[in-house]
């Protein structure tokens, strides 16, 4: 019968182990910014809780403008490399879009 050393795989094993149960980094609710690229707002859904400021930033070619449907916000022309910052202090959803290319929606969800 043939014996395997158990003893020095242990530790490795088990730091494998704990890693592997970590919690993955919240990545949607702490991103707080929203591209512009390609006639797309990324991530086009995003959830954050009250007081969160979320940044738009256009990497497009072409200027867009971020303008919430309930009259909420509304930014000014963003050129490439600009950006536009909102401070969201109410729960509730507030769907957007780009006021020079309408088919641009977004929707940012503020929850407690």
């Amino acid at each position: 019968m043939i014996r395997f050393p158990t003893r020095p795989l242990v530790g490795p094993l088990a730091a494998l182990g704990l890693a592997m149960v970590a919690p993955a980094p919240l990545q949607a609710a702490d991103a707080q910014v929203v591209k512009i690229d390609n006639f797309t707002f990324t991530p086009a859904a995003l959830t954050v809780k009250p007081g969160t400021t979320v940044t738009f930033e256009n990497d497009d070619d072409i200027p867009h403008l971020v303008v919430a449907n309930d009259g909420a916000f509304r930014s000014k022309a963003l050129d490439t490399g600009d950006t536009y910052a909102f401070t969201f202090t109410k729960a509730g959803d507030f769907a957007y879009y780009c006021g020079l290319h309408p088919h641009m929606q977004g929707k940012i969800t503020v929850a407690p």
